[in-house]
């Protein structure tokens, strides 16, 4: 159940799954079983008492291979509509392929490249081709577990001669187009839906990896193929027994994992990038991008990044033109200063995004707001990103202000050395570029860095009064002279401000502490409270 906003985003308000397998005993054009019918109905009601809960204003339901093969589909459709009122469409094969494509270019970051798609059913097997934007090839097959489980899954554990037949079947129906897509070529292989989550959770376990959040995780085609043999030797009670797998797949899991095994081998795939978005994802997006007014704010932010990142703000309420100018001014300092803090364009890109979203945990309170965006940002369902860079972006945004990075501090230890030394540069950016607009009005359009023997001169274009600009820089500015070793001497306009004592306006002393200058106007965070400058000896 989704919320759709003006912004052509939507935002996941309840989420209900519930696997009727509705096609067992009924594909191959067979009917559908009373049983499997009757406890499709059931949850088609559950789901309907449950949209009228929410005061949904639109049910969207589409049906596919087990209705559109099964000889009394239509009857059954029929029934749904009198019972519950929900009109279903029959979606053809293809159709199912191109929803399905669609999500998964809309989950993971695939942007101008090509990626080939796998989406496992119960009837079907949808294998696709193409871009984010444009689907080159897509077709869908008669291999769903469920059609392969009771054709060939007739002993336990699976006899070698079952799998073989199994293998000759899917080669036979599948090969000769997953051949064709392999010399075609694409840049990564990405999979959808239960069957393939299920098993890609599976090997990332068997492999000892900690599986917390799938998405966009990759798989190594090894690791499947491992998976592959265990479960094939295994039988019921011993597949029962594998950690992480979940009991109502486990009769699934041996067709399953031989034909997401095969499909691999035929793809020459090296890895697999799990993907949570599918067919009801597909959907949605779809419905969207009917509307012409929609389409036109996908067109404004193609890259499901960037577009993920700016929903995640305006959900958040952020203050645009503060977390653009912020995101401006610490790509300006590390475009300036690359050659010496040594990161590369994907690093420039988390900054941006860490930068846009530092104020997100405003949404929530100003005290300790930079903690706040840290959990906004992990847990804001940011799109096309993966695990270990929504932790960077969220750390980057929590680190703008109050205490430094710490290995004790939650997320920051568990990253490795490398991603450590990161979050470490590009929050000390964040920090300069904050202060450099601590009035919230742009005052200061820009800066220009000038590397020096023993120092950096960084001087400051100002429209306008840039005073307390000045002051709350020279505040902050001391983490990224750490890291590119040399202090850095402010200049605005003409006159230079000195090193030796950080205020380039004396401050007022009050009971001992420094207190901000006056600068004869008050900003809107003065007025929010954002204004407030905590002691540097508080606790973050």
């Amino acid at each position: 159940m989704v919320q759709v906003r003006p912004d052509l985003s939507f935002e996941v308000i309840d989420r209900e799954k519930d696997m009727v397998r509705l096609g067992a005993g009924g594909l191959d054009g067979k009917s559908l079983t009373q049983t499997a019918t009757a406890s499709a109905l059931q949850t088609l009601s559950k789901f309907r008492r449950l949209a009228e809960s929410h005061k949904v204003d639109e049910i969207i339901a589409a049906a596919t291979s087990a209705t559109r093969e099964a000889d009394n589909g239509g009857d059954f459709i029929a029934e749904v509509d009198r019972l519950t009122g929900i009109k279903i469409r029959i979606i053809s094969g293809a159709e199912e392929a191109r929803l399905i494509h669609l999500a998964a270019g809309y989950g993971v970051d695939v942007r101008s490249s090509t990626a080939c798609v796998i989406d496992i059913g119960g009837g079907s097997v949808e294998v696709t081709l193409g871009t984010a934007t444009h689907l080159a090839a897509g077709r869908s097959f008669k291999t769903g577990v469920i059609r392969l489980t009771e054709r060939y899954v007739k002993s336990d554990p699976l006899s070698g001669r079952d799998e073989r037949r199994l293998v000759k079947h899917v080669s036979r129906e599948m090969g000769e187009y997953l051949t064709e897509l392999a010399g075609r070529g694409f840049d990564r292989v990405i999979g959808t839906s239960g069957t393939i989550l299920s098993l890609g959770a599976l090997a990332l376990l068997q492999e000892g990896h900690v599986v917390e959040d799938l998405r966009n995780r990759r798989v190594a085609a090894k690791a499947i193929r491992r998976l592959r043999k265990r479960i094939v030797d295994a039988d019921l009670d011993e597949r029962l027994s594998i950690a992480g797998l979940d009991p109502r797949r486990a009769d699934l899991s041996v067709a399953g994992v031989v034909l997401l095994d095969t499909i691999l081998r035929r793809l020459g795939a090296e890895d697999l990038t799990l993907c949570d978005l599918a067919l009801r994802e597909g959907l949605i997006l779809d419905y969207i991008h009917r509307n012409s007014a929609r389409i036109r704010k996908a067109e404004r932010y193609p890259d499901v990044r960037r577009r993920s990142v700016i929903e995640l703000g305006e959900r958040c309420g952020y203050w645009p033109e503060h977390a653009h100018q912020v995101a401006r001014l610490a790509l300006s300092i590390f475009d300036q200063t690359r050659s010496a803090h040594g990161l590369g364009d994907r690093e420039r890109e988390w900054l941006e995004y860490g930068a846009l979203l530092h104020d997100a945990g405003v949404h929530i309170s100003y005290e300790r707001h930079h903690r706040h965006s840290y959990y906004l940002i992990k847990n804001g369902d940011l799109r096309g990103f993966e695990p270990h860079e929504t932790e960077v972006i969220a750390l980057v945004a929590r680190y703008h202000r109050q205490a430094m990075p710490k290995k004790s501090h939650e997320g920051y230890g568990a990253l490795d050395a490398r991603l450590r030394r990161t979050v470490k540069r590009l929050s000390a950016m964040v920090r300069l570029a904050e202060g450099l607009d601590r009035s919230h009005v742009q005052a200061v359009s820009g800066l220009d860095f000038y590397p020096k023997s023993d120092h950096y001169l960084a001087r400051l274009r100002a429209t306008g009064d840039a005073e307390l600009e000045l002051w709350a820089a020279q505040r902050h500015v001391e983490p990224l002279e750490q890291i590119l070793g040399k202090p850095i001497r402010f200049q605005l306009g003409h006159r230079s401000a000195p090193t030796k004592n950080r205020r380039r306006v004396k401050p007022r002393q009050t009971g001992g502490r420094s207190t901000r200058p006056k600068t004869g106007r008050r900003s809107p965070s003065s007025r929010t409270g954002h204004g407030s400058t905590p002691s540097d000896t508080e606790k973050a």
